[in-house]
């Protein structure tokens, strides 16, 4: 898997290394990152969410032809009344797909239907609700000005322009804008695989029975949503046992048919977590441990051409992780060109929120307006990282950085909506 190139200058990872600030992990992370090169065809009709391989340069003028913006009368500028009311004559109508056949002369009129092709000689449009006709003459009031309600050839794209870019994610208003070009394909680049596999003896798939202590995976579940969501093709490769040689055999098959292995749990440093000690065995560990919480062990490793993610085993801070270091990591192997992060928010916090410094914090909460109308924050309940129903309570992060401690409600924080994120 010869599609990604990495930066050989990055530092690796022990159990005995500092906790890295949240933006240096970040800065590493980034630089070990490849891009997806293989390219495809699809249908503009399954290309939601794809990543666009090549510029769309735009064969057509659009508008096609120079028409009316809405229902109304075409007319020349030169008979707008500058004061009164002016009575022109109708010759007919101009229909949508059914252009006017004449020209329009001194003193007459066309009715025209929105997107029409507009009659020769004609250069206005007045709106229909701003005249009143008797069907064989309109009369118009002053107050128009030549040139109004009238799209002209190319106002929206000229030919050869680019309609979009390389290295866009493409939404709905992209497909329609491909389908207004003609265009039935689009050049994409394939998508990123994702492995996922999570670590544990304790860990029961979901509609199994359940022994005492042992609890049901929800992680492979949450990270494979999360990840379709994305746009990635997920490789659910289940739930490995505890022991050294199963973890080093699922890394190893997973990265030989991945380009991305995230598992979850055994990145601790219990005496059953052994996911840093194989990683260690098999390529680079660029870090392991980061300032923030939930979140605090968290492995990204080099494995030739493939990236390992070691995520922790509880429920939130896989969340929290994926969304504040996978997300954007995997949008830039996709391919996205500028995988900007949701802005963040002002709001004010409606409770205490306890804090030490040297950690970024994600608080999760909600967004709402007060009884004044002003943004506040309250958390949601119990902060715990295995408190999953926490996250699907909320609606926004509240993040207090790494040399922010507890504040006081009626604080100002940020706040990270969840709208754009999740």
């Amino acid at each position: 898997m010869s599609r990604q190139s990495v930066n050989p200058e990055l530092g690796g990872g022990t159990p005995d290394s500092p906790l890295l600030p949240l933006e240096e992990a970040r800065r590493r992370m980034y630089g070990a990152l490849g891009r997806i090169e293989e390219v495809e065809r699809v249908s503009i009709s399954d290309a939601l969410g794809r990543i666009c391989a090549e510029d769309v340069v735009s064969p057509i003028d659009v508008p096609g032809h120079t028409n009316s913006a809405l229902d109304g009368y075409a007319v020349r500028g030169d008979d707008l009344a500058r004061s009164g009311d002016k009575a022109l004559e109708l010759i007919g109508t101009s229909w949508a797909g059914k252009s006017f056949p004449g020209e329009v002369s001194a003193g007459e009129a066309v009715r025209i239907m929105t997107g029409a092709a507009m009659p020769r000689g004609a250069d206005t449009v007045v709106a229909q609700e701003q005249a009143e006709s008797d069907g064989s003459h309109v009369r118009i009031g002053a107050g128009h000005r030549r040139g109004q309600n009238v799209r002209q050839v190319g106002e929206d794209l000229a030919r050869g322009e680019v309609a979009l870019a390389a290295g866009l994610r493409l939404m709905p208003a992209e497909l329609g804008l491909l389908a207004s070009l003609g265009l039935g394909q689009i050049a994409v680049r394939r998508r990123l695989r994702v492995a996922i596999f999570s670590t544990g003896d304790e860990l029961r798939d979901a509609g199994e029975p359940r022994e005492d202590a042992t609890v049901y995976d929800s992680n492979r579940f949450t990270l494979h949503g999360m990840l379709t969501r994305l746009g990635a093709e997920v490789l659910d490769r289940g739930i490995v046992r505890d022991t050294r040689d199963a973890v080093r055999a699922a890394v190893l098959t997973a990265a030989g048919e991945a380009d991305v292995v995230i598992s979850s749990g055994g990145v601790s440093t219990g005496e059953a977590d052994f996911v840093q000690d194989v990683l260690a065995g098999l390529g680079e560990v660029v870090f392991w441990r980061v300032a923030i919480k939930p979140g605090r062990p968290i492995a990204f490793a080099r494995l030739a051409d493939t990236l390992f993610f070691g995520l922790p085993g509880n429920p939130v801070a896989v969340m929290v992780t994926f969304y504040q270091f996978l997300q954007p990591a995997l949008l830039r192997m996709m391919g996205v060109a500028d995988p900007r992060p949701v802005p963040l928010m002002k709001a004010v916090a409606a409770s205490r929120l306890e804090k030490r410094a040297g950690r970024t914090e994600f608080y999760r909460a909600v967004l709402e307006r007060d009884e004044r109308g002003e943004l506040v924050v309250r958390r949601t309940g119990r902060q715990g990282s295995g408190v999953l129903h926490s996250m699907s309570e909320a609606n926004c992060f509240v993040i207090l950085p790494d040399d922010c401690e507890t504040v006081e409600a009626g604080t100002t924080v940020d706040v990270q909506p969840f709208f754009g994120l999740v």
